[in-house]
């Protein structure tokens, strides 16, 4: 984009895109990655309570694989109805319902006096999860700045890593313990409590407040952006008032500035503001390639991640490995997930959204076989954390990429939807893992995962190259 001359009126998402990292954007950044960080501790937590319930309610393989896919079945129903519901009543307000709605029903499962108790909540839970985390990604990608919001975003999906390994170090140190698991489960009402700082002091998306007709509302948005010290101390164009529009009504439309790279035409029946979009207008023609690309991505994810990393500590336990050995491993091993997010961001906008993506799944589908066949302490270390480090980076340059395939109107309802398909594999991945097991054993199980990750991989390389580019408002 050229620099405007002085008269020209820039639009309110250009004035966002031409602001540096500010004050304003570390908090959002950060009241939306501790609600991610929590969602990341209770997905993790479930895998530890899978093994300790598992010797204490004498559950069969069955049975503990229940535990581990009901939260997603509830997931995939909560991701497709939370980005359409983002897109129609705010970002703001669904993610703190969500994170209310799973915060609950985690604090509630502790009671749980039976199987049947246990799996319901479990689904509740799925549903507030499912939701939040695409609308997350929504919200943090509509006010990142341009030249960095992909590594924003992966640095949103790194809070993830942080509450995996609040996870492990309550497995390891609170789950083993005489009715541990319910003490861990207890601290998943936690997000109960941030729901309510996360309602009063995340601002709403400029996108949506404008196609909502909400225009006082998001220039009072915009100009709190634009008043950070970092926006002062720059020197340019996004910082000089002679380019601000001083009144909502001299702000230029953001339709006439914007566009995506296979053509800037509006989406049909959802262009302009009062219209409402939907889950159809994701296959229309120019959205059809992409939306089947970052299906099928986030499916494959999905099914390797999960079949492997839910049953982690029972696979570990199966090896001869006791309760408490099999949770320290599994701590090691996630922390990797640190570093691989970091290279993530680091690349994201250095290699480009797709090359990034790419190369994480390729790495990830070597190190699921080289996991396979470790036969030592020392190896399934050294390939448990590569396979973490890749995956994780994986995942963060998959949610970097979901939300800018897709103009606002459409944006949270296609960052959910695609959520919603991988949740799909998600709910089939951990009942499939003693079925592979019972197959070829652990080796047999990796190998078919490496070959979810390949396909990922291969569907990743069919999307388009969107770096640097304005997100499409449609």
């Amino acid at each position: 984009m050229t620099d405007p001359g002085p008269t020209t009126r820039l639009t309110r998402t250009e004035r966002l895109d031409r602001l540096p990292f500010t004050r304003a954007h570390g908090k959002l950044l950060g009241a939306s990655g501790v609600g991610w960080a929590l969602d990341a501790m209770d997905v993790g937590l479930i895998s530890f309570i899978m093994a300790a319930l598992g010797a204490e309610w004498m559950l069969t393989d069955a049975e503990k694989s229940w535990i581990g896919s009901i939260g997603f079945v509830g997931m995939a129903i909560g991701a497709s109805v939370g980005g359409l519901l983002a897109d129609r009543f705010g970002r703001r307000q669904v993610f703190a319902l969500t994170l209310l709605v799973y915060g609950l029903a985690t604090g509630l499962s502790a009671a749980s006096m039976g199987l049947a108790m246990l799996l319901t909540l479990r689904f509740v839970v799925g549903l507030g999860l499912g939701a939040e985390l695409p609308v997350a990604s929504t919200l943090m990608s509509e006010f990142a700045p341009r030249k960095i919001r992909g590594r924003v975003v992966v640095i949103l999906e790194a809070f993830w890593a942080f509450g995996w390994i609040a996870a492990a170090l309550i497995g390891y140190l609170v789950v083993p313990a005489a009715n541990g698991w319910r003490w861990a489960l207890l601290l998943g009402t936690v997000p109960a409590l941030w729901a309510l700082v996360v309602r009063w002091r995340m601002p709403e998306s400029v996108r949506f407040l404008e196609r909502a007709g909400r225009h006082d509302e998001a220039e009072a948005v915009v100009r709190s952006f634009e008043s950070s010290p970092e926006v002062a101390r720059r020197s340019g164009p996004a910082g000089q008032p002679d380019q601000r529009a001083s009144s909502p009504e001299e702000v230029a439309s953001p339709v006439e500035t914007t566009g995506a790279d296979d053509g800037a035409a509006s989406v049909a029946g959802a262009g302009a503001p009062g219209q409402r979009a939907g889950w159809r207008d994701l296959w229309q023609p120019r959205l059809r390639r992409r939306t089947t690309a970052i299906w099928l991505a986030w499916f494959g994810v999905n099914f390797a991640y999960y079949g492997a990393f839910i049953w982690l500590p029972s696979l570990l336990v199966a090896k001869g490995f006791d309760l408490v050995h099999s949770f320290g491993y599994t701590l090691i091993i996630t922390l990797a997930q640190l570093p691989g997010y970091a290279a993530a961001a680091f690349l994201i906008e250095k290699w480009g959204r797709r090359p990034t993506l790419a190369t994480f799944l390729a790495g990830s589908a070597v190190a699921a076989i080289w996991f396979g066949q470790a036969d030592s302490v020392g190896m399934i270390i050294a390939a448990g954390m590569t396979l973490s480090a890749f995956n994780l980076g994986a995942w963060g340059a998959l949610y970097a990429v979901t939300p800018e395939l897709y103009p606002t109107p459409l944006r949270g309802t296609g960052a959910g939807s695609a959520a919603a398909f991988g949740r799909i594999a998600s709910i089939v991945a951990p009942l499939s893992v003693p079925l592979l097991l019972g197959v070829g054993g652990t080796a047999f199980a990796f190998v078919v995962f490496a070959i979810a990750f390949a396909l990922a991989c291969g569907a990743a390389l069919a999307l388009p190259e969107l770096t640097g580019t304005a997100l499409e408002e449609g």
